[in-house]
């Protein structure tokens, strides 16, 4: 199965989203947070495609599409002073894209998005003393 991407938008309430290609695949979802919001996502796609007779989507399915602002707003254990540093980029310009003051190139949003992972990857094969 080809990956479902997911768009992904702040709300007072909480999130919502919509899928990506949203003509093709009419789906779309609130959540309360994060979580919620991709158990949501998957049972909301799950109905439309009992609905259209094909094979349930799980979680290795969908990608889930957040502008860096929301990102930073949902992960704030994600320092953007310390990942500007690893990431060697301008700790003002991560700010100004931060709070949407300027908009990052692509080639700058896969630069954040390589560090993020980075950074992800390291976490994942630490061990506690």
């Amino acid at each position: 199965m080809k990956k479902i991407s997911f768009i992904v938008e702040k709300t007072t309430t909480g999130f919502s989203a919509y899928a990506a290609d949203f003509e093709k695949t009419p789906v779309g979802t609130t959540g309360k947070d994060m979580p919620s919001l991709k158990r949501n996502i998957i049972d909301a796609l799950n109905l439309y495609r009992q609905h259209k007779g094909l094979k349930p989507a799980t979680n290795k399915d969908v990608t889930v599409i957040l502008d860096l602002q929301q990102f930073f707003e949902y992960y704030q254990e994600i320092n953007a002073k310390s990942l500007s540093q690893r990431i060697g980029m301008n700790q003002t310009l991560l700010s100004q894209y931060i709070n949407g003051i300027k908009k990052p190139s692509a080639k700058q949003i896969n630069k954040i998005l390589a560090g993020v992972r980075a950074l992800g990857q390291e976490l994942i094969q630490l061990e506690f003393a």
